[in-house]
């Protein structure tokens, strides 16, 4: 298994694994356009698994400065259960932390039983004093 930084061209490989991985919520925020802006904003930061020139795992990272986030880890079932998920996120931590930054965030759809499982065993803490508030810029 290679580890490298994901960079745009791995676009449709990786919505593709997005799209197949149950628990994974898809937006406009990963349109080419938003995901190409966003490495290029977190340069370094995002990551992807490749076996046999397929990528089987990907994890988004980037920080705003103070605090770290993740998003849409991602490992092909096949995959699953061989550590590719955790090297993908020390990786990224082991990046966040060289930048200077001392914590990290990542949002779990609340029906994701195996997300939450997983987090949980790699010991990140499920907050239950802080609420999550959304809204589209468009509105006013």
């Amino acid at each position: 298994m290679d580890y490298r930084e994901m960079d745009a061209g791995d676009y449709e490989p990786c919505i593709a694994l997005w799209r197949r991985t149950e628990g994974m919520g898809i937006s406009n925020a990963d349109s080419r356009e938003a995901i190409e802006d966003y490495l290029a904003r977190n340069k370094g930061f995002s990551h992807v698994a490749v076996q046999d020139g397929n990528i089987v795992g990907t994890l988004l990272a980037g920080h705003d400065g103070r605090r770290g986030y993740l998003y849409h880890l991602a490992v092909e079932s096949d995959y699953r259960g061989q550590g590719v998920a955790k090297t993908l996120v020390h990786t990224c931590l082991n990046r966040l932390r060289d930048a200077g930054i001392e914590r990290a965030h990542i949002m779990v759809i609340g029906t994701n039983e195996g997300g939450r499982a997983f987090w949980s065993n790699l010991g990140w803490i499920q907050r239950g004093d802080i609420l999550l508030f959304s809204s589209d810029t468009n509105v006013t």
